[in-house]
């Protein structure tokens, strides 16, 4: 009996023992690595890039392992929705503006220290605020050029439009001398009027019933009344502004640099009769521009760590080699300083079009914000564009109306 109660003593000073032993060993045992993952939208095309990108971070962060999940586009949205709200959700994901302020909106991502993003453009920077706030950094940008016919510019004998004003100067001697349209702004397509109506200050449920909102909606109702632009502005897409531009039916066509590759391989002649200038102004004058950009969610494990990612990927080099493969513009302060960003040689076309795009960046303040229900806001301009186009009621009263409904959606 003796012997049974000495061997059991034995046994648990040695569990004991043992079991110090083990916490000992993880008080000093390296720390383990932390795993952040991030989701892309469609980024699988620059798999090497994207890579090696990770590969160099994680060598400068052995703590720290970057899983990366590229979402197809259409799934972006659904899939971030559920994963925001759920206990587990990816520590950095790449998505649009206008739906990162919707999450904003609900509370849902992580508030991002505005000091550590000094290295980004601050005009693109001030563009992701909400309510004053920082909840997203940019990734990359795009702002269109006017692409432009200068044969046909030419033959009806006027020069290319700066701004809008100048569209309808010379959209009814385009059409005399060349029997083609000025062009197809696509005005129902997307945020598209809403992007038009900043160019005049017009950005909110108050200054759209305004007498300068009621001249603007005007003015493309003269040029849609007069057959000076195609019915088709109130139905057709960016891709049917191509074909027609491709096939010489339109003079003058916004769109980025990416889109002269498209002409130069489908239209070979169209692009021997093309030029590029900077984009059509409203009367303040500025640019607008596309982002895409990064968030952390609230509920992520890794903030710190992907704030580290995020900030990582779009240094300087990073967003030179992301420049240089795609036709995106860089939204690092640096990287638009290079010469890639400010020189060009007269007979490559598209470097023409990407240093045109990079200099607007500077110029567009005020630029549009994203706000609640922004979707629904795009939705209720682009209802009463469609109805002022076809003479469907006076103008003033609907304005008035979707001022009214806006500001509902504002609530």
């Amino acid at each position: 009996m003796k012997n049974l109660t000495k061997n059991v003593f034995l046994g648990l000073l040695l569990l004991i023992i043992i079991i110090a032993g083990m916490g000992v060993a993880g008080r000093f045992s390296p720390k383990s690595e932390d795993e952040v993952t991030l989701w892309t939208l469609q980024m699988g095309d620059f798999f090497d890039y994207m890579n090696g990108v990770i590969q160099d971070f994680e060598a400068e962060n052995p703590n720290i392992k970057i899983k990366w999940v590229d979402v197809p586009f259409s799934e972006g949205e659904k899939r971030t929705l559920a994963s925001v709200l759920s206990d587990n959700p990816p520590d950095l994901i790449n998505l649009n503006p206008d739906f990162s302020a919707t999450l904003a909106q609900k509370g849902t991502l992580y508030e991002i220290p505005e000091e550590v993003a000094g290295q980004f453009n601050p005009s693109v920077l001030n563009s992701l605020k909400y309510n004053g706030k920082l909840y997203s950094l940019p990734w990359y940008a795009t702002s269109a050029v006017t692409i432009y016919n200068k044969d046909l510019i030419s033959r009806a004998g006027v020069s290319v439009a700066k701004t809008y004003e100048e569209v309808g100067q010379i959209a009814p001697k385009i059409k005399e001398k060349t029997g083609a349209y000025v062009f197809l702004p696509n005005i129902t397509e997307n945020d598209t009027m809403l992007k038009i109506l900043n160019k005049y200050g017009i950005n909110s449920p108050e200054s759209i019933a305004s007498d300068k909102s009621v001249e603007v909606f005007e003015f493309f109702k003269i040029l849609y009344s007069q057959n000076l632009i195609p019915k088709e502005t109130i139905t057709q897409t960016h891709r049917e502004a191509l074909e027609k531009y491709m096939s010489e039916n339109i003079v003058l066509f916004q769109a980025g640099a990416n889109f002269l590759n498209m002409i130069k391989e489908n239209a070979p002649t169209t692009y021997s009769h093309t030029d590029v200038t900077p984009q059509i102004t409203g009367s303040l004058g500025q640019y607008d521009f596309s982002l895409m950009n990064f968030v952390i969610p609230e509920r992520a494990k890794h903030k710190e760590e992907a704030l580290k990612f995020a900030l990582f990927l779009t240094n300087s080099k990073n967003q030179l080699n992301l420049a240089k493969l795609t036709n995106v513009i860089a939204v690092n302060r640096e990287t638009l300083r290079d010469d890639f960003y400010t020189k060009y040689s007269p007979d490559d076309l598209q470097a023409k079009a990407r240093v045109i795009s990079a200099s607007q960046l500077s110029k567009t303040e005020p630029a549009m914000k994203s706000s609640r229900n922004q979707k629904d806001i795009n939705n209720l301009i682009n209802t009463a564009v469609q109805k002022i186009l076809l003479g469907e009621g006076d103008t003033k009263e609907i304005l008035l109306k979707l001022s009214k409904d806006w500001a509902e959606l504002l609530k």
